[in-house]
């Protein structure tokens, strides 16, 4: 069994989607990777969220929720 990688809130900053770097976004204390989708476009999700933030809170107003984490790459939590 392999430990799960911790990301620290600086970690989680500055792969923000911008100048090729990866998108990560916390969510309830996981962090995902989601550069691959098509809906976050240099970390930024259709003008309403940026990568590179815990979007928790953000996140609890959306139309959408923990269903849509399994299309994404979990990258480790948030410490």
């Amino acid at each position: 069994m392999t430990e799960t990688k911790k990301i620290t809130r600086q970690e989680l900053e500055a792969n923000n989607g911008k100048n090729g770097k990866p998108a990560y976004l916390a969510y309830k204390g996981k962090v995902y990777d989601v550069s691959e989708s098509s809906f976050w476009l240099d970390g930024d999700h259709i003008g309403m969220h940026e990568a590179g933030k815990d979007l928790t809170e953000e996140l609890e107003m959306a139309p959408h929720r923990e269903e849509n984490f399994k299309r994404v790459k979990f990258v480790g939590d948030l410490v």
